[in-house]
């Protein structure tokens, strides 16, 4: 009877702390504690640092920080596999950079400016709701070679529980990202329960149309706005309107996201997740050119007391 009571008062006492705990997939220190104290303190009605739901405003990156984009963005490998299929049709790519590199699958010597001839070609020439078929289509298929998973099946667990986190406590998560923003739209609502109207990204310019008598959006071969550095800021502004109290990224592109954040004049916290978990994940930061966390961005955080977010020790799970 003694050994029946206690095993009931073990269950209890393991369903309560299940249960009291937002954030379960984290190990207990100091930015696992800091994300905790922070929205405490920002609900706290009368409090010093009380925030009102209507200022509650997260911001998030997403590659790199909210799922895997090593060894390659994983929207870089969509544009790929869009520019294969469409070879057919472009028997001119056979002989023309960066196609037909693509198509020989040499991406050693493919830079920013190459790459964003073909993110421009792959994204435009259809509507809106064309290419998010497309897109959606690609992800339901496409595996990650590593992991032998869908792209969306690598969201980092910790995050998605700090998503929900401040949810339920009347924060708006908004995703910005570098990333091209119908892309993102096309799966963020199911993976991350956001929905399109919180996503900001790179975009296209539209032109309105009517084919078949009805009005369509069509992604025009010309960048609209490039939602990276200084863009984020930007972006925020024009999207919302106010900036944000609370900011996670894990790279350069993300450097002014954050310090936009830190001047707000009320409370605000800024975090960076560090990949250094080369078994569970990846590790890389001034070196590699996909993610880069540059010395100066480190120099940066521990200036301003940003929390950098290490996988390896913060985060007892990752997927």
């Amino acid at each position: 009877m003694f050994n029946l009571g206690m095993a009931y008062l073990f269950l209890g006492t393991a369903y309560a702390s299940s249960v009291s705990d937002p954030l379960p997939s984290w190990n207990e220190g100091q930015v696992k504690h800091a994300i905790i104290r922070f929205v405490e303190e920002a609900t706290c009605s009368g409090g010093a640092h009380y925030i009102a739901p209507a200022d509650r405003i997260a911001t998030f990156d997403n590659d790199g920080t909210l799922w895997v984009e090593q060894p390659m963005y994983t929207e870089v490998l969509f544009s790929f596999e869009q520019i294969k299929a469409l070879m057919p049709a472009h028997p001119e790519w056979k002989t023309q950079s960066p196609f037909k590199e693509i198509a020989a699958n040499d991406y050693s010597h493919l830079d920013k400016k190459s790459l964003m001839e073909v993110w421009v070609v792959t994204h435009s020439g259809m509507s809106v709701e064309q290419f998010e078929e497309v897109a959606k289509k690609w992800l339901a298929t496409a595996k990650d070679k590593r992991f032998k998973q869908h792209y969306t099946s690598l969201v980092y667990q910790p995050m998605l529980e700090v998503m929900d986190y401040l949810r339920k406590n009347k924060f708006k998560v908004f995703i910005v990202s570098g990333g091209g923003q119908e892309f993102v739209r096309a799966y963020a609502e199911k993976t991350y329960d956001v929905p399109p109207e919180n996503v900001i990204g790179t975009v296209l310019k539209t032109h309105y149309v009517y084919q078949k008598g009805e009005p369509q959006l069509i992604n025009m071969p010309s960048i609209l706005f490039i939602d990276n550095e200084e863009g984020k800021p930007e972006a925020i502004q024009l999207f919302f309107g106010k900036k944000p109290v609370i900011a996670f990224g894990n790279s350069d592109g993300d450097r002014q996201m954050l310090e936009w954040t830190q001047s707000n004049k009320g409370p605000h916290l800024m975090l960076l997740v560090h990949h250094d978990d080369a078994q569970r994940e990846y590790a890389y930061d001034t070196q590699s050119k996909v993610g880069t966390f540059s010395a100066s961005l480190m120099e940066e955080a521990k200036n301003k007391h940003w929390d950098v977010i290490s996988m390896k020790q913060d985060w007892k799970t990752i997927f």
